[in-house]
């Protein structure tokens, strides 16, 4: 029997997987988590083969998550579906761990062919990123690859027209925090101001 773990907090996003995967793998079991504070507690209460996870959660960032998982349990697999482009966040969380990443606009064929690969044993991108993955080895890296994890999330938020309040709230970190992000978002890659910021992120389609 293999065991699923779903954690999203959409409940129609988890029901629609549950769906996808159940027709995929018959004798399957499965468990939802809406947040990080009950990820944690399914993983301390059994064995999961795959845990299916989003980076947008309401109480931590799916990253944190990821990588708190991967050092309390680096044996388990770990999938990314995420509404972020799959081209800058795939390159991240893949350094961090995880087994795969899958934007949510992808075909279901798809989740079930990546499922597949990283219960064999394997690693899952799509056949785009991997052409993607392959350019920027050869042009190198670009200057946004030197932020953090939260320093880039930081970054695609404003650029999103977020103000330094609604990210806090979004994040759940104090405006003081955010604020210091956006000092060293600006600091590290030279902005002069938010015109620049969001004129980067659409130039390298980080939007």
């Amino acid at each position: 029997m293999i065991r699923f773990l779903i954690a999203d907090d959409h409940a129609v996003i988890r029901l629609g997987l549950i769906q996808i995967l159940s027709e995929a793998f018959p004798d399957s079991q499965f468990g939802e988590a809406h947040n990080a504070r009950q990820i944690f507690e399914k993983v301390q209460e059994q064995t999961w083969d795959l845990v299916i996870l989003d980076i947008s959660l309401p109480d931590k960032s799916g990253l944190d998550v990821l990588k708190q998982l991967k050092s309390l349990y680096p044996g388990l697999s770990i999938f990314i579906l995420s509404v972020y482009r799959e081209e800058e966040y795939a390159i991240r969380v893949l350094k961090a761990g995880a087994s795969g990443y899958l934007s949510k606009d992808g075909a279901p064929e798809e989740l079930v062919k990546a499922a597949k690969k990283i219960l064999a044993g394997g690693k899952y991108v799509s056949p785009s990123l991997g052409e993607r993955l392959a350019f920027e080895l050869e042009k190198g890296e670009d200057a946004h690859r030197t932020l953090s994890d939260r320093e880039y999330q930081v970054m695609l938020m404003i650029a999103s027209g977020k103000s330094v309040t609604e990210i806090a709230n979004d994040l759940c970190l104090s405006v003081q925090s955010i604020s210091t992000y956006h000092s060293r978002v600006f600091e590290k890659m030279g902005f002069k101001n938010n015109v620049e910021l969001i004129r980067y992120v659409i130039d390298h389609k980080l939007e």
